[in-house]
């Protein structure tokens, strides 16, 4: 199916470009959020005749992004949840999760859909995540999951609070069997004087 592109796609073209994309990526995305228009003579006469609006509101909306972006850039987040010993979390981080946060912290509103996440945070640790104010514009913030507020202070460091707590469960081990084998030392040693 060919469209005209209304707005820069990423991985597709910018204003103005004919593309050809497949039917249900034209129907179920591009169509219903006004990215595109079908190619079609009608449509590219239109285009051609409302182009300079289209190009103007975009630069609009492109340097309103601009500005966000300068408060958004280089943010670190934390988020508080509930893992393992592991380190995998009980659950994962939504880019809800992610949005909410971020705007109370920069205080610019940022919509879920705006967060980009290459892949689900089912861990603890610190993550690149792109937030794309516009099409434009992208910028990454860093987010830390973490059981505390005191881990999160660790991971910035670049501590692994996993690893730290695997070696403390392996020491209570160690003396627990010490402490097991003295007592049977103890008898065997009563049973001899006797």
């Amino acid at each position: 199916m060919e469209l005209i592109l209304l707005e820069r796609v990423e991985k597709l073209g910018t204003i103005g470009d004919i593309v050809s994309v497949k039917p249900g990526y034209a129907r179920n995305y591009l169509l219903p959020k006004r990215k595109a228009l079908r190619a079609t003579e009608e449509n590219k006469r239109f285009f051609e005749a409302q182009r300079a609006h289209i190009e103007a509101e975009n630069q609009k909306r492109r340097e309103a992004a601009a500005e966000q972006a300068t408060k958004v850039a280089g943010k670190a987040i934390v988020l508080i949840r509930q893992a393992g010993n592991t380190g995998l979390l009980y659950g994962s981080v939504s880019s809800r999760d992610i949005a909410e946060t971020l705007s109370e912290a920069s205080g610019v509103a940022i919509a879920k859909s705006q967060v980009v996440l290459d892949r689900p945070i089912k861990s603890l640790g610190l993550y690149t995540v792109r937030i794309a104010l516009h099409p434009e514009v992208v910028e990454t913030i860093t987010v830390n999951v973490a059981r505390s507020h005191d881990e999160a202070e660790l991971q910035a460091k670049g501590v692994d609070v996993t690893k730290e707590a695997e070696e403390v469960e392996e020491a209570p081990v160690e003396e627990t069997a010490e402490a097991e084998a003295a007592p049977e030392a103890a008898e065997g040693d009563e049973a001899a004087e006797a």
